[in-house]
């Protein structure tokens, strides 16, 4: 009887270096491409963007989820770097901010070239190209890092589609519509919990103009973060799929940032993608997790809305509590394994893995149309908050072209309040 324990314990031992071994295998061809990591805002709290300082050298980099030898480690292929500013800063110092943020993140792929790729778009040339010319699929082949801009939270655009537009010029590649905070025209999840009241009922008029204005420019649309209304309103207006780049299945753990099943049908039915997170949270609802609670979250969404549907968006080092067995960067294969133990095909795990965002992404480009006349009413003035800023363009200048009509009220009014009519 003992020795049938053993033997038990030895072939589960056997098949657990098989599954492992068969994921790196599978990562080898197939790199990760994850949807989101707070590395960079981990670079400002730290450093205060000060990427030369000893402490800050990215191969020794200590006490965050995220350094190259973890990286290496996780077979990370591809990673949309956050540019996130928080929402204190709308309506101030937002864009100024995630200039900054954008700023670190090509300063990340200068100083390490030899690990990082800045890129902005899904295939890459062959041939040699201009950094940020480069895609993702070419960083696979040179066995670097594809390092692409993903802008976190609307408020970065200041309800501008000047800012939007000059953002994707600077690499832009993904926008999540809101973080946790309403912008003057989308509506997040705390909208859903009570906590912020619904402004834009989903997606006012200019929300809408934005959505259509980044399908034009070729910017991925990002839902983590919004209120199902607004989930809703962007899957059906949308021409290209969407993202949701760090957010998981409400149906297991019942935390407004996850995707309820309703959606995740019109994730299906729109080719979109539901990128896992990991923070605690959102996986277990409790304080802890472990790396087979999230597995069950990528069956969920399998479950749902197609394998087509599922990647990988851990939010690593902007959490503050991770899954037992998912502690930082280097655990992917881990994951990758425990999806082929449940019997994952190679296919569906190349799809988590990277060949559903690449799909995405490419559709996107295919939507994107920079012929076409691009978006340009502005928002309404009323709907911004007008204390820390100019209205130039929104009030007509005094000029010698008003109507007779007008200028003789105005001329009215002068000579009434010095008294001399």
């Amino acid at each position: 009887m003992r020795t049938s324990w053993w033997l038990w314990a030895l072939v589960a031992v056997c098949t657990g270096d098989q599954f492992r071994d068969e994921a790196e295998r599978i990562m080898r061809g197939t790199p990760v491409i994850d949807g989101h990591n707070d590395l960079p805002w981990r670079l400002l709290t730290m450093f205060n963007n000060r990427l030369q300082i000893e402490r800050a050298n990215l191969t020794s980099l200590a006490n965050t989820h995220t350094n190259i030898p973890k990286l290496r480690a996780g077979f990370v292929g591809g990673q949309f770097w956050s540019a996130y500013t928080p929402c204190d800063t709308q309506n101030k110092d937002a864009v100024k901010r995630t200039l900054e943020q954008i700023d670190v993140i090509q300063r990340m792929c200068q100083m390490y070239p030899e690990t990082f790729v800045c890129v902005t778009n899904s295939a890459g040339a062959r041939r040699p190209q201009p950094a940020l010319l480069t895609g993702v699929r070419q960083a696979f082949r040179e066995g670097r890092v594809a390092s692409l801009v993903g802008v976190e939270g609307g408020h970065s655009i200041d309800s501008s589609l000047g800012v939007l537009r000059t953002l994707y010029r600077l690499g832009m590649r993904y926008l999540t519509l809101t973080h946790s905070c309403n912008t003057p025209w989308a509506d997040n999840w705390l909208v859903d919990t009570g906590e912020d009241k619904a402004e834009s009922q989903g997606l006012s008029h200019f929300g809408q103009s934005v959505v259509k204005e980044m399908n034009r420019l070729g910017v991925i649309i990002d839902l983590a973060h919004v209120s199902v209304a607004t989930m809703k309103a962007a899957l059906r207006l949308s021409t290209a799929p969407v993202i949701f780049s760090h957010s998981s299945a409400y149906s297991l753990c019942q935390h407004r940032r996850n995707v309820p099943d309703d959606v995740l049908r019109l994730v299906n039915q729109t080719g979109s993608l539901v990128m896992v997170n990991f923070y605690n949270d959102y996986v277990s609802c409790r304080q802890e997790a472990t790396l087979s609670q999230v597995a069950d979250h990528l069956d969920h969404i399998k479950k749902v809305a197609g394998a087509g549907a599922v990647g990988f968006g851990g939010d690593f080092d902007g959490v503050s509590r991770l899954p037992v067995g998912l502690e930082d960067v280097s655990k992917y294969p881990d994951l990758v394994a425990e999806l082929l133990r449940r019997r994952w095909t190679e296919a569906e795990v190349r799809g988590a893995l990277a060949n559903n965002l690449l799909r995405v992404f490419e559709a996107v480009e295919q939507v994107s149309d920079h012929t076409q006349s691009p978006e340009e009413e502005p928002i309404p003035a009323a709907q911004l908050q007008a204390s820390c800023r100019t209205m130039y363009g929104y009030s007509e200048a005094p000029s010698l072209h008003r109507q007779p009509g007008a200028l003789l009220a105005s001329l009215t009014t002068v000579l009434l309040g010095l008294g001399l009519l």
